[in-house]
């Protein structure tokens, strides 16, 4: 099965604005390797406004949750091996 990758929203607002501009999404695509209705449907978030500033912070707190908790998972670990 293929993974899915994950990709900025400083690297999607990049695409959405490169095509706003006048690239092709058949340009884009082969440029980025990205699919074309992936582009699309960037550029149409871009549009609404799902890449602003408010989203990006949003993203930026559930990062740093992630890493929190990947953190306090490690930490237990370690305390569990201190504890033999």
């Amino acid at each position: 099965m293929a993974k899915h990758r994950g990709h900025s929203i400083e690297f999607k607002r990049q695409v959405a604005q490169e095509f706003i501009a006048g690239e092709t999404p058949h340009g884009l695509a082969k440029h980025h390797d990205v699919s074309r209705n992936l582009i699309r449907i960037w550029v149409r978030k871009y549009e609404q406004g799902a890449f602003d500033d408010d989203a990006q912070a949003a993203d930026l707190i559930q990062e740093y949750e992630a890493r929190i908790a990947a953190l306090e998972r490690l930490v237990g670990k370690q305390a569990l091996e201190l504890s033999f």
